[in-house]
């Protein structure tokens, strides 16, 4: 295999990725992006903890995707997270999300 046949790899596995994350977003409540991961989830609990002095944050994200090119199942039940990292939670609009219905086009 050559250096583009694996760089073609990668990018169509990539955009296999975004498409799937774009048909899946509206299923989802929370993003969720940590130093290592981006996640989309429907529960969210965060909590910040200290030890000695250090603060690092607890995450429990419930009914998840998970954003990795190399997973084979990205959904999960559960996971989580410990992180000294910044951690970002945006909860996501439902109506930002909509499809816009084609004109002419009734329910």
């Amino acid at each position: 295999m050559s250096a583009e046949d694996l760089e073609n790899y990668e990018t169509e596995m990539e955009l296999a990725l975004y498409r799937e994350y774009r048909d899946v977003v509206g299923l989802f409540s929370y993003v969720v992006e940590t130093e290592r991961r981006f996640y989309l989830a429907n529960r969210v609990e965060l909590v910040p903890r200290t030890s000695d002095g250090e603060v690092w944050f607890e995450l429990t994200l419930t009914d998840a995707w998970v954003w990795d090119v190399y997973r084979s199942a990205r959904f999960v039940k559960s996971v989580r997270i410990v992180t000294f990292k910044d951690v970002n939670v945006e909860e996501l609009s439902k109506t930002d999300l909509e499809v816009p219905k084609p004109e002419g086009f009734s329910r």
